[in-house]
């Protein structure tokens, strides 16, 4: 698919609730971490359900069944149905359904919500490579998951079955910092086996096509903490996203970002989808936000002005993007980030 490339973050003069509708949001490092509420998460989501636009949830997380994340989110006070929930163990149950025949059994390495997706899709999940499996399928299983289920995996793709995993996430946030991801268990299996495996996740394409077949948005809004993922995801299904900046990504990523991790729109929270979007204007090769003023030099990003800091990173966004092109910017951004509190 050909995109142009985004060099700066755009601006919405209407709210976003009102320019798109359905927000497809990501959970972990969005919603909640750790199992707790982000800051202004309930109350922002409980304002844009109010205002028409649906809210359905995105996560590449395959442990927890839709109904336990749904029943999750409205004890933390944000009601969702099991419908309202799309996860990376429903986009790789069906890529594996129509690969194998109907009723095949197929090994588990992972969660409940793998064992769950898979039944849907008329698939049976077995426990060990002695089960004779026509597929072996990998998600996070939680910070508990035995090492022996890496051997299982291990077993199976040695004899020729066909690996799949749900998401490959290097890292997961929760209540106590960023932990291992199913990334780094899929590393795990690949280093023991040479294999390479089937990713149904975000940010790929079976994850965008299981979002839009389950919720039928017509113009749909990514929003996620990742530049990998959730942003990257966006940018293939050749749709609008929102970064917020309550999860893994901090300005200095988001600076270098490359043409594909670049957010149509940054805030700094779910608060974001309640209001338009500043604009930020070119002039002479500077690039104004609000009060903030940015431009790309020879080995630096300058910065001058005042006012809210999502202004001067927005500014800084676009003097960073311009300056790169289709590549990374190597500029050094440290100096006008610090001075912004980022």
């Amino acid at each position: 698919m050909s995109q142009t490339v985004t060099t700066r973050p755009e601006g919405s003069a209407r709210p976003l609730t009102e320019a798109y509708d359905t927000a497809l949001l990501d959970l972990d490092g969005v919603v909640y971490a750790g199992g707790n509420a982000i800051v202004h998460a309930v109350e922002s989501l409980a304002t844009a359900r109010a205002r028409g636009m649906r809210l359905a949830y995105v996560t590449n997380n395959a442990l927890r069944t839709p109904d336990a994340v749904a029943a999750h989110l409205t004890e933390l006070g944000t009601p969702a149905e099991a419908e309202d929930v799309i996860t990376s163990a429903q986009a790789v149950s069906r890529l594996v359904a129509e690969q194998v025949p109907a009723g095949a059994r197929v090994l588990v390495i992972g969660g409940e919500g793998l064992r769950v997706a898979l039944r849907e899709r008329g698939l049976e999940p077995v426990e060990s490579a002695d089960d004779d499996p026509v597929a072996v399928v990998q998600g996070y299983g939680g910070p508990e998951m035995a090492w022996g289920r890496f051997a299982e995996a291990g077993y199976a793709i040695a004899r020729g079955v066909p690996w799949f995993a749900s998401n490959t996430d290097l890292t997961i946030p929760s209540a106590r910092g960023i932990a291992p991801g199913n990334g780094a268990a899929v590393e795990v299996v690949r280093i023991a086996t040479g294999a390479e495996p089937q990713v149904a996740g975000k940010p790929l394409p079976p994850m965008h096509r299981e979002t839009i077949l389950r919720t039928g948005a017509r113009r749909p809004l990514v929003v996620g903490d990742r530049l990998d993922t959730d942003i990257e995801g966006a940018f293939n299904g050749g749709v609008d996203s929102l970064l917020v900046l309550t999860g893994v990504t901090d300005g200095a990523r988001l600076l270098a970002a490359r043409p594909e991790h670049r957010p149509t729109y940054v805030d700094a929270d779910l608060r974001g989808l309640l209001t338009g979007q500043p604009e930020v204007a070119e002039a002479g090769g500077a690039f104004r936000c609000g009060g903030w003023t940015a431009t790309a030099g020879e080995e630096r990003l300058e910065l001058e002005g005042e006012g809210p800091a999502l202004d001067g990173l927005r500014a800084l966004c676009a003097a960073a993007w311009t300056a790169a092109g289709e590549g990374a910017c190597g500029l050094d951004g440290g100096k006008a980030l610090a001075r912004l509190g980022l």
